[in-house]
């Protein structure tokens, strides 16, 4: 789309895995409340900041826009460069070719609340902020600042003038945030429901869910990995070869726990945690050729989640574990016993 330079132009990027009504609500609000002239909907490769779940080709998450979004055509077009460009989609290198059509008046970069908590670990944070303004809109379980204090520490020393809702910037830039009528949606939450069976038509468009149907997308993971306690036993062997401490495994069926199973281990430090749930991640897929529904943590090591369905696997930074006890919460639960099946041999 040719985009007219006197244009106010809203950049909104995400990986759309899938497109929702969460994101559809984020459109619609910021496109009237800013006075946009157009929304720009950019579906990222790979979002560097995410580990890799399972999920649809960047065509066809691109098609799923396009099908999603087509009653809004008169004021939002799909930009595919960075599903073409492939590899790892960073915000800045999109925002700089706007930029040579738009100038920085005009240029706005739409972004949740959640993701702007985080902002100033963006790659060239400073220079997009002198290229485009912020439209931070509202998350649900996220407050937005009260004071500058609040704001994440690399902005404030770019801070001018602070209000609740508008931050001038020495830059010559501004953050506003936008309330949302907030509806409490998540793609992990949507993929989990999709790959479960259960009704998503309050989470998405009927287009958007027959196409998922059509092309066979977020297929039921249960068949592909068949008996669940076996599974079990394979995931706790992968954590015992990359020295997991203290592997336990609980059947959870018949009790009011929200999985039938669940895994449990330690590493010795975050770092560790992390690298232990990586190489699950890693071992299920070449075994099964399944990623997990959502992979939660792993940024921060202390307690790292990998949520395959009716498995849940949880690895904990050892010190970590000993706050929750979630062991505790499973004690109506059959314990699994989870031996090393391949022990390193005693040394002499």
């Amino acid at each position: 789309t040719e985009l007219d330079p006197n244009a106010r132009v809203g950049i909104f990027g995400g990986s759309f895995n899938p497109l929702h009504e969460g994101h559809v609500n984020v459109i619609r609000t910021v496109h009237g409340r800013m006075k946009l002239d157009q929304v720009v909907v950019i579906p990222a490769s790979q979002n560097p900041r995410k580990p890799e779940t399972d999920g649809p080709t960047g065509e066809q998450r691109v098609e799923m826009l396009k099908r999603g979004l087509e009653e809004y055509s008169e004021f939002v077009s799909i930009d595919d460069r960075e599903v073409k460009k492939g590899g790892a989609s960073y915000s800045i290198d999109t925002v700089r070719e706007y930029a040579k059509t738009l100038p920085p008046e005009n240029l706005y970069l739409i972004v949740g609340l959640d993701q702007f908590e985080e902002f100033d670990k963006w790659r060239d944070y400073k220079e997009l902020l002198t290229l485009a303004n912020l439209i931070v809109v509202s998350r649900p379980n996220h407050t937005a600042p009260f004071s500058e204090q609040d704001m994440p520490a690399g902005l404030q020393p770019l801070i001018e003038a602070f209000d609740r809702q508008f931050v001038q910037l020495s830059t010559g830039r501004s953050i506003e945030f936008v309330r949302l009528q907030d509806l409490d949606i998540s793609a992990t939450d949507v993929r989990k429901r999709l790959r479960t069976g259960r009704n998503v038509d309050a989470q998405m468009s009927i287009a958007v869910e027959e196409f998922i149907r059509e092309q066979g997308m977020y297929a039921h993971i249960g068949p592909m990995i068949g008996d669940y306690e076996q599974f079990a036993r394979f995931c706790a062997q992968v954590l015992f070869e990359r020295k997991a401490i203290n592997v336990r495994a609980f059947d959870l069926q018949g009790t009011e726990a929200a999985t039938d199973f669940s895994l449990i281990a330690s590493g010795t430090s975050t770092r560790h945690a992390t690298a232990l749930a990586e190489a699950v991640q890693k071992a299920v897929k070449e075994e099964y050729n399944v990623f997990p529904l959502s992979f939660e943590g792993a940024s921060e090591g202390r307690w790292v989640l990998l949520d395959y369905g009716s498995l849940i696997v949880h690895v904990f930074y050892d010190f970590v574990r000993q706050e929750y006890r979630l062991e505790e919460l499973w004690r109506r639960g059959k314990d699994l016993e989870v031996k090393d099946t391949n022990p390193a041999p005693a040394k002499a």
